[in-house]
């Protein structure tokens, strides 16, 4: 049994100045059924545990969450309900992304 995820990069720990983003983030709004709908943030860095983003914003934002593995754009964060502005207030607040990194879809 290997303990791997111990080796990640630790978005949340102290003195963490260096900007790991390199890229685009884009958070989009996908319809479900009726008035249900997800929203998904996609091009995090590899380096940040997303797993411990996707447990906090379930906390903050009082929503259910996962991290699912795309084919085609890799791991993508998936967040009950419209979280569009909450997710931006949050990646900007923790210094996970600049605004001017976010890009936002939907209606």
């Amino acid at each position: 049994m290997s303990i791997q995820n111990l080796n990640t990069f630790d978005p949340f720990a102290e003195g963490n100045e260096e900007d790991v983003q390199d890229g685009l983030v884009h958070i989009r709004i996908q319809q479900r059924n009726g008035r249900k709908t997800l929203t998904t943030v996609q091009g995090l860095s590899s380096n940040y545990d997303l797993k411990k983003i996707v447990r906090t914003c379930k906390k903050e934002f009082a929503c259910n969450g996962t991290v699912i593995e795309h084919p085609e754009y890799g791991e993508v964060l998936q967040l009950q309900g419209d979280q569009r502005e909450n997710i931006c207030q949050f990646l900007t607040k923790m210094g996970l992304v600049k605004q001017e990194q976010l890009k936002v879809h939907g209606f």
